[in-house]
């Protein structure tokens, strides 16, 4: 079970606790490999001064955009974060209509606060992307921002970035896509563990909601009906999907997230023909596929499908059906054979995993610097000069944050803790005489 699977199953228990000298140890660990990868923990102040300051009088300057931006704070939106989550970045509504579903996903707007000629952006830069430990982040951006004016709580007037999909309801295809900076008001903050549960009791609605004309249950409904059909639709044409026993909570996260960022970047390279931060995944060589289903073949209780010529729908069944002590096994076969994603200004050659032809990120621009700069270039249309060099330096940032992650965990492991367990509920340092 991945972690975040595991999340939703972690909230009713408390944090790991370990003793002052474990903790000493751990913190010496993080300092040592903050090092090795040249991550820096700390935010210069006049990063952090720049913060507080545009943290100012919140509401008068939304009041004040209202004006320049589309009014979406009577639709009906909501967030779906884990129980510890103290960023709420992203947001969705939904309609179905006779002819159509529209879906939107709202997007904290960041780049209202965070542009090029700031101190934060410089710094961002820098870091390329936020950095999570099991129980310890490095964030891209400092907190204080993160969490407050690009933060989507509930029952408070937010700025975001919209994409507005209209959605054909029996292909799912694109009928029209519109992307704008909008004036949001969340109904309500979910866990992972309360959608999962309004799924099944629409009635525990009434405990999330300040205002009880809200159908947020309905929206759930209408939501997971549309994610579930867009999950095996990828699946179908050839979508790697890992992870096949997710949780409906997890399933609409993700499938609005990557409809959301799909659509954006069919408008960039589409519509505007604009280089931007684009998701580019190679695909292994046939042999490296040969070897990957070949050692998934030979595990007890597998049995790789050879009625598909395509590995990935191959692998896709395989995890259907294999049991559960093997799905691990068989994740780590193909992840071995994969060559690793990067960021590219060039959009072709697409993401073979998610067997997208052209594939980039919009929908997290407090954690990565690719979401944060194509913000920009879609508001702006202004492509910065050194794409390319930015490109490569996320791509390099992120390799190093998962190596850092890598060696943590492994760290972990060696002082006798779980990961897992550190990463979903945190730890509580407790005094040897307690």
């Amino acid at each position: 079970m991945s972690d975040q699977a595991q999340a939703g199953t972690a909230e009713g228990q408390g944090p790991v606790e370990i003793d002052a000298e474990l903790a000493r140890h751990l913190s010496n660990k993080r300092e040592e490999l903050f090092e090795k990868f040249d991550i820096p923990d700390e935010f210069p102040q006049s990063v952090l001064d720049e913060a507080a300051e545009r943290t100012e009088d919140v509401q008068s300057e939304i009041e004040d955009e209202l004006d320049e931006r589309e009014d979406l704070r009577e639709l009906t939106t909501w967030t779906t974060d884990p129980i510890d989550a103290q960023d709420f970045d992203d947001a969705i509504s939904i309609e179905e209509r006779d002819d159509e579903t529209v879906l939107w996903v709202h997007i904290a707007d960041v780049t209202h606060y965070v542009h090029p000629d700031s101190e934060m952006w410089a710094e961002a830069l820098d870091r390329g992307n936020t950095v999570y430990l099991p129980g310890y982040t490095v964030h891209m951006l400092p907190p204080v921002l993160a969490e407050t004016v690009c933060s989507l709580v509930p029952h408070e007037d937010r700025l975001a970035h919209t994409v507005e999909m209209h959605l054909d309801p029996e292909t799912l295809s694109y009928e029209s896509i519109d992307i704008y900076k909008s004036v949001v008001r969340s109904d309500a903050r979910l866990t992972y563990a309360e959608a999962e549960r309004l799924l099944d009791e629409p009635g525990s609605a009434d405990d999330l909601l300040e205002d009880e004309t809200v159908d947020l249950a309905g929206k759930c409904e209408l939501v997971w009906d549309l994610a579930d059909r867009l999950h095996e639709q990828r699946k179908a044409d050839g979508s790697l999907v890992l992870n096949p026993r997710r949780d409906r909570a997890h399933t609409i996260i993700e499938e609005c997230m990557l409809k959301a960022n799909k659509a954006v970047t069919h408008e960039l390279q589409w519509s505007r023909g604009l280089e931007a931060m684009y998701r580019v995944h190679p695909q292994p060589t046939p042999d490296q596929w040969n070897e990957a289903l070949q050692e998934i073949q030979d595990l007890d209780g597998v049995s790789v499908s050879a009625a598909q010529d395509d590995p990935r729908i191959a692998v896709n069944e395989t995890l259907e059906e294999a049991p559960e002590r093997q799905l691990g096994q068989i994740q780590r076969a193909v992840m071995k054979v994969m060559p690793r994603a990067k960021y590219m200004a060039d959009p072709f050659g697409g993401h073979h995993a998610l067997n997208f032809e052209i594939y980039g990120h919009f929908t997290s621009p407090i954690r990565r610097l690719s979401d944060l700069v194509n913000h920009w270039i879609v508001y702006t249309d202004d492509v910065p000069a050194s794409l390319a060099d930015l490109c490569n330096h996320a791509s390099e940032r992120q390799q190093d944050a998962e190596q850092c992650e890598r060696e943590y965990r492994t760290f972990l492991n060696e002082v006798g803790l779980d990961p897992s367990a550190v990463n979903n509920r945190g730890i509580e340092v407790v005094d040897d005489e307690d």
